[in-house]
């Protein structure tokens, strides 16, 4: 008898592990599906031509509620993080100290495809921007977001590649959500300038998302290889 409920009681907990070794061995494609999901299913609310619950909630929050003269500067700040300036002084900085053969290339090449990819969605979908309430100038259509499609290719590139290439401390753990801070904060401050739909930020994390589990799959190591992913290595 004890045998009985002994295995009854492994059974589910056999059905959880397997479950999420299965995740682990898919989770590119777990990742795919979801932001493709949620890519369309907001993609099929903008082109019915209507204002989302979920956009008006975020602009009573981000611009209702916490615009002030105080935090307005710091999102400029926040925003700007998403630029071209910035981000090819940093890809500068990842040419000359990431591991691998050409870091910097794997970069250039990851940001040059986002872009263009921006670029294609936002013709096709020809969603215009925010009217009314914008704190900086901003031209073009507003779907996806581009600033937060970069942030999240280019920032979540860095996240990978410290996750893999770097030794197994804690200092890889706060670089990591450090960087997944800063995206998140480009995204949210794209609403609160008043350039963004919440709808349009959060479409831009799941293209680029989808993107990177691409990306980092196929081309990202013919770029940055190296020998192995540092271990457990002594500083």
């Amino acid at each position: 008898m004890a045998d009985i409920e002994t295995g009854g009681a492994q059974g589910p907990r056999d059905i959880a592990h397997g479950a999420l070794g299965l995740l682990r061995q898919n989770l590119r494609v777990v990742i795919v599906l979801v932001c493709t999901l949620v890519f369309l299913a907001l993609l099929g609310e903008v082109a019915e031509g209507e204002i989302m619950r979920l956009d008006t909630m975020a602009y009573q929050l981000f611009v209702e509620r916490l615009r002030s003269d105080a935090l307005t500067p710091v999102m400029e700040g926040v925003t700007s993080l998403a630029s071209v300036v910035v981000l090819a002084v940093m890809a500068a900085v990842i040419a000359a100290l990431a591991p691998g053969k050409a870091p910097g290339w794997c970069v250039t090449v990851n940001l040059a495809c986002v872009v263009a990819l921006n670029t294609l969605l936002k013709v096709i979908v020809q969603r215009p921007r925010p009217e009314g309430f914008r704190l900086v100038a901003e031209s073009g259509y507003s779907f996806p977001s581009g600033h937060s499609m970069v942030a999240m290719a280019f920032f979540g590139l860095l996240i990978w590649m410290i996750w893999r290439y770097h030794r197994r401390d804690a200092m890889r753990v706060v670089w990591c959500a450090f960087f997944a801070v800063v995206i998140v904060l480009v995204g949210v401050s794209r609403i609160y300038l008043g350039v963004h739909y919440a709808s349009d930020v959060i479409a831009g994390f799941c293209v680029s998302l989808a993107w990177l589990a691409f990306y980092t799959r196929v081309v990202a190591p013919l770029f940055v290889a190296v020998d192995a992913p540092r271990r457990d290595a002594r500083p």
